[in-house]
């Protein structure tokens, strides 16, 4: 069974504890750049975005105080997508007054990927605030613990921890890409990054190839319908 045809709950709860374990690697890896527990649990608190809070202390480990603009720019490169994903999400959850603030906080990848799985408008908007807090929850939970156990677990490949959110994101987005348009859309994605990384700051494949996808995307069902 796909995991994105589980309940809401299951699905939701599966992908928060497969994302959230990873963040055992930040922990031990911001603890190792230099950084205290405290601040390192400010940085998932406060910015929760796995890839950037990965920027961001990769690229101040390098450099120190000297590195902060660097690192500032690197983790709002890689955590811009996010804000693409609002626009998108916006008008299918409808957050009021200061839920725009939680809603905000909690638009990631997983989340997005968890409400775009879905059907029924209903099972978006739940699946969409399930995520978000799942994945806000384990992963400061594990920040923390990897926190603690400092340098032991610096590299996430030893025990496979950077798989585990990757995977949970594939599983998600598998049945659409069995789709003859969605193979299309994801193997451009997917050459073009590859190929755009070689030339780009970090950051900026991502956002280059998914401009270009959504742009197919829109073309290759205008180009059905007419």
């Amino acid at each position: 069974m796909s995991i994105g045809k589980g309940s809401v709950a299951s699905v939701s709860v599966s992908v928060g504890l497969a994302t959230g374990i990873y963040g055992i690697s930040f922990g031990a890896l911001s603890v190792t750049a230099g950084f205290d527990i405290w601040q390192t649990m400010a940085l998932s608190i406060l910015m929760f975005s796995g890839g950037s809070q990965f920027a961001f202390v990769a690229v101040f480990a390098t450099g120190g105080v000297s590195a902060l603009p660097a690192a500032i720019t690197s983790a709002w490169l890689v955590g811009i997508r996010n804000g693409f994903y609002a626009l998108t999400l916006a008008p299918r959850i409808g957050p009021k007054g200061l839920m725009k603030v939680l809603a905000a906080q909690l638009t990631i990848d997983e989340s997005t990927a968890v409400s775009a799985s879905r059907e029924i408008e209903s099972e978006k908007r739940k699946g969409f605030w399930l995520t978000g807090l799942s994945v806000f929850v384990f992963w400061n939970l594990a920040t923390v613990f990897g926190a603690l156990l400092g340098g032991f677990l610096s590299d996430p490949k030893v025990f496979g921890l950077d798989a585990a959110a990757a995977a949970a994101l594939f599983a998600l987005v598998w049945p659409r890409i069995q789709q003859s348009t969605g193979a299309l859309i994801a193997a451009v994605s997917i050459i073009g990054s590859t190929l755009l990384s070689l030339v780009l700051p970090s950051g900026f494949p991502v956002l280059v190839a998914a401009g270009f996808a959504v742009a197919l995307g829109f073309w290759l069902e205008r180009s059905k319908n007419e």
